[in-house]
C-alpha cells in the first residue's frame, strides 16, 4: 500500500512538473536591449523576429531561408504583462506548417543567435527586424 501511495504521489509530481514546464515554454517575454530599446523574445530569451517580406498571415519565407530563419511555433502563447492574447494567432503556412504570429505577422528566430540576449538578426539585409511591442506593426 505504501508502495502504491509512493509511485502515485511520484506520477503526480511528475505531472504537475511537466505542465509548469510547459506552461513556460509557451511563455514570451519583454526583453530590453540598451541600444535596440524592447524586443519580443520566447522564454529562454531568445529574439523573435519578423521580416518585412512578409504580410499578415502570410509567411514569405520558405525553402533555405528556413534554414536560417526557424519558425517560432507554440500552440498557447502566455503573453507578456500589458500585451493582449490576442495579438498572437496561428497561421498555416503554404507549406503546411504552423507558425505563431504577433499581430498578424509570422514569428522566426535567427541561427546565428545562440544565446539569450543574441540580436545578431537585427536588420539583417535591412529586412529582419525584432519586434517593439509597443510600436508594432511599423506605420
Amino acid at each position: 500500500m505504501k508502495r502504491l501511495a509512493f509511485i502515485i504521489l511520484t506520477l503526480t509530481l511528475a505531472l504537475g512538473i511537466a505542465t509548469v514546464a510547459s506552461a513556460t515554454h509557451n511563455t514570451v517575454k519583454i526583453r530590453n536591449d540598451p541600444t535596440l530599446g524592447k524586443y519580443l523574445s520566447d522564454n529562454d530569451g531568445m529574439p523573435l523576429y519578423w521580416f518585412t517580406k512578409d504580410s499578415p498571415g502570410v509567411s514569405a519565407c520558405g525553402g533555405s531561408c528556413l534554414e536560417k530563419w526557424p519558425i517560432y511555433y507554440r500552440d498557447k502563447i502566455v503573453p507578456p504583462e500589458g500585451v493582449p492574447t490576442e495579438d498572437f494567432t496561428t497561421i498555416v503556412r503554404e507549406d503546411g506548417l504552423k507558425q505563431t504570429s504577433f499581430r498578424g505577422y509570422p514569428l522566426y528566430y535567427f541561427f546565428k543567435d545562440e544565446e539569450a540576449g543574441d540580436l545578431k538578426g537585427q536588420a539583417a539585409r535591412e529586412a529582419w527586424y525584432i519586434i517593439d511591442p509597443d510600436n508594432f506593426p511599423l506605420k
